[in-house]
């Protein structure tokens, strides 16, 4: 919602960026919350790959919106 609602490319691209930054940190967070909760560690997998996923999304994004 942020993004879209972006002033500028600029802006936009920025705010993209911050998110596929917490995308990036969701990861780091599951993976220590998997380490110290080992029965938590087949959905923290799964929340992984999602975040995963949102972070190749999100660079995808950036990388199309940079080149045009």
């Amino acid at each position: 919602m942020e993004a879209d609602a972006a002033e500028s490319k600029k802006d936009f691209n920025h705010k993209i960026s911050i998110t596929r930054k917490e995308a990036k940190e969701t990861k780091h967070w599951l993976r220590m919350i998997a380490k110290a909760n080992p029965d938590k560690k087949d959905t923290c997998r799964l929340l992984w790959r999602e975040s995963h996923e949102l972070t190749l999304i999100f660079s995808a994004i950036l990388k199309s919106n940079n080149t045009r």
